[in-house]
């Protein structure tokens, strides 16, 4: 169990998607403009990544890696599809994307309209596949620490996004340099938060 809430942890605080490794900026500074619609944004992604990382991981270990259909035979040992990786870990996520959007679609047309051509975006939000693909580099041992880890991923992206947002909104009745109004403040914002969350590395997990 600590193990788990240690994976939790560095996911959203030390190991952060925005702020360590900077994945997933665009949706991250488009959508941020209100709390509302990076409410939405957020939890997409988090459903978004707590569903395709631990598919992912039995697909890469079911099916892509060297030796991983020997379930299905002795003959199967020496079968290497990991040349498949990149094709089957988007197909995912695409699948769990299109369900969202129609969720969204069904259940809140507003935020629907709100959040435009991001939502369907999700699917190449390199965020997204920078889980599946972490997941797949730190050689997880079983598919509840891989779970663990795109919640937590999902998590540390939707409290980047919502703080930012808040701010983002608060900033609105700041006298702010003309020069530096809209993105350039957002910037400088995103940088700052970047620098506050590195303070995170020198807890010991």
């Amino acid at each position: 169990m600590q193990e788990l809430v240690n994976i939790f942890a560095k996911a959203i605080f030390v190991e952060n998607m925005v702020f360590a490794y900077f994945l997933g900026m665009c949706s991250y500074l488009a959508v941020s403009q209100t709390v509302k619609t990076s409410l939405g944004l957020g939890a997409a992604v988090i459903f978004v990544l707590g569903m395709t990382v631990p598919i992912n991981y039995l697909l890469e270990n079911y099916v892509l890696a060297e030796g991983a259909l020997t379930w299905l035979g002795e003959q199967y040992a020496d079968v290497n599809l990991s040349f498949l990786t990149f094709i089957l870990f988007i197909a995912v996520i695409a699948s769990m994307v299109q369900l969202v959007e129609m969720v969204v679609e069904k259940f809140s047309p507003t935020l629907y309209s709100s959040l435009g051509i991001f939502l369907p975006l999700i699917a190449v939000n390199c965020a997204i596949l920078g889980g599946s693909l972490f997941m797949q580099e730190r050689s997880y041992s079983n598919i509840t620490e891989a779970s663990v880890f795109g919640l937590g991923s999902g998590v540390g992206f939707f409290v980047a996004i919502v703080a930012l947002a808040a701010i983002r909104e608060k900033i609105r009745y700041s006298n702010v340099p003309g020069p530096m109004r809209g993105l350039g403040i957002t910037f400088v914002i995103t940088g700052l938060m970047g620098i506050a969350f590195m303070s995170f590395m020198g807890i010991k997990l």
